[in-house]
């Protein structure tokens, strides 16, 4: 059985997150729990957050044991990107854009 928690309009760039996202993927919940613990990078700290609510979920709602989960697929995508402009020199414009992310994680109870 499958239990999964969605974050959206996460104000972090996907190409930032999916580097943490991918050294916790096939992993049991509290190693990966405890990797992202010491992890240091700012998407950590959300992605913690994420797994949090999947095993909530999967507690709470399907009866699966804690103990017993493994993080099947962990994904992030783009949302909708936010631009905003800088002015250069000669009367010039550069775009910036500020990228968002929607950060999803599936647990089960079998391992992968």
């Amino acid at each position: 059985m499958e239990a999964r928690s969605i974050a959206r309009y996460i104000r972090m760039s996907p190409h930032k997150v999916r580097r943490t996202l991918q050294l916790i993927d096939g992993l049991p919940l509290k190693e990966a729990q405890a990797l992202l613990d010491v992890m240091p990078h700012r998407a950590a700290r959300v992605i913690r957050r994420v797994i949090d609510s999947a095993a909530a979920n999967a507690e709470n709602n399907h009866g699966m044991d804690r103990d017993d989960l493994w993080v099947a697929r962990a994904a992030v995508d783009a949302g909708p990107t936010i631009k905003r402009w800088r002015f250069a020199s000669g009367g010039r414009v550069g775009m910036i854009r500020k990228r968002i992310s929607h950060i999803s994680v599936v647990l089960s109870d079998e391992e992968q």
